[in-house]
């Protein structure tokens, strides 16, 4: 019986033996000599070094461009952290719904997760640029902003009308209900139509853009310009993955809690605060904490970006690290003090969300 056992243990160790391996090489040997050089003067060109204590992590608090990563990081963690588990959890929630072809919307909200990163990047290049895409959108948008409102209000006003007369008849009509909205859409692309051909609503000239997203130097809500749409990009190719952990949450949720809440009177929208929301607490850490950690160590994204931004205003922490072992003299020792400040970083942001934020456990 003892020698079945130990066989047993033999043949785990033999097929957990690559991870190990693995483990043991690329993370604990190489977490050892980062916390080694840390304390030392290394760099690239020289073959000796001293041991200097603290001296790195004392300079680093000193130098403008590691307190600009910092600064970048945190800032970039709260603001992607917040937009996408919100808008992720607002997908799943619209994607759980058991409606015909919502398996195509699934499939089509989830590749901008798949797509390669470099490639989007590259794409979120082009998109940013002074002529790009953005900027002609927004001022195809504002050129015609005068038809777009005519239209839109049109559109409500025989909505609303559609609505009260319907209600004055004693039938319960929703303000949106679909059958109605269809005609009002009709009407108002007519209506719209006609005030256009008088010449009352026309579009306006379309103005050159003039706003810059990689090159500006402004500031938004303490975050660079180039930054934000890093943000922005970050936020487009993250959510599809948190999304479906959140749709795998809902789908666990039982039929029974809502058809209980809605014998009580609850609403949908009561039903998504007090029933959907609380029993996705343990979901939501998950998501959370993934967000956190993946937004504290981004770095593909702004090394893709390359020379299309000023490095000053779109620099992280991690690729902080990266640019100070691979350009100019190799600061080694410089870099293993700021890769252990970044997972200390890592380690407090996710002790804090556990300890005072979304906790484990459904209410």
């Amino acid at each position: 019986m003892q020698s079945s056992k130990r066989s047993e243990a033999l043949y785990a160790l033999l097929f957990l033996s690559p991870f190990l391996l693995h483990l043991l090489i690329f993370f604990i040997f190489a977490f050892v000599r980062t916390i080694w050089f840390s304390f030392t003067d290394k760099t690239t060109l020289n073959e000796s070094y001293n041991f200097v204590g603290l001296q790195n992590f004392v300079k680093l608090f000193g130098e403008e461009r590691f307190l600009l990563a910092l600064q970048h990081s945190i800032g970039f963690m709260l603001v992607v952290t917040t937009i996408q588990t919100f808008l992720a959890l607002a997908l799943a929630a619209v994607l759980n719904q058991r409606l015909r072809g919502i398996a195509f919307f699934r499939t089509v909200y989830y590749v901008p997760s798949v797509l390669s990163s470099a490639a989007v990047t590259v794409i979120a290049i082009w998109f940013f640029q002074k002529t790009g895409f953005l900027n002609t959108f927004i001022g195809w948008v504002a050129a015609h902003a005068p038809v777009i409102l005519a239209l839109a209000g049109i559109f409500l006003l025989a909505q609303a009308v559609q609505v009260a007369l319907e209600r004055a008849r004693g039938l319960p009509v929703a303000p949106t209900d679909p059958a109605l909205a269809a005609i009002s859409l009709v009407v108002a692309i007519g209506l719209t139509w006609v005030l256009n051909a008088m010449g009352l609503v026309v579009p306006r000239e379309q103005q050159p853009p003039e706003f810059t997203w990689l090159t500006n130097a402004d500031s938004f809500l303490g975050l660079p310009i180039p930054l934000w749409s890093i943000v922005i990009l970050n936020i487009f190719t993250t959510i599809p993955s948190l999304m479906l952990i959140f749709l795998a949450g809902l789908q666990d949720i039982p039929k029974s809690v809502y058809e209980a809440a809605a014998i009580d009177g609850a609403t949908p929208l009561q039903q998504f605060f007090r029933v959907t929301v609380p029993m996705l607490r343990p979901v939501t850490f998950l998501v959370i904490t993934l967000s956190l950690i993946g937004t504290l160590q981004m770095f593909d994204q702004v090394a893709l970006m390359g020379d299309s931004a000023p490095l000053n205003s779109i620099i992280v922490m991690a690729y902080y690290v990266y640019n100070s072992v691979f350009s100019g003299e190799g600061r080694i020792g410089e870099a293993s003090a700021a890769a252990l400040i970044l997972a200390g970083l890592t380690f407090v942001v996710v002790f804090l969300q556990r300890t005072f934020g979304v906790s484990e456990k459904a209410h």
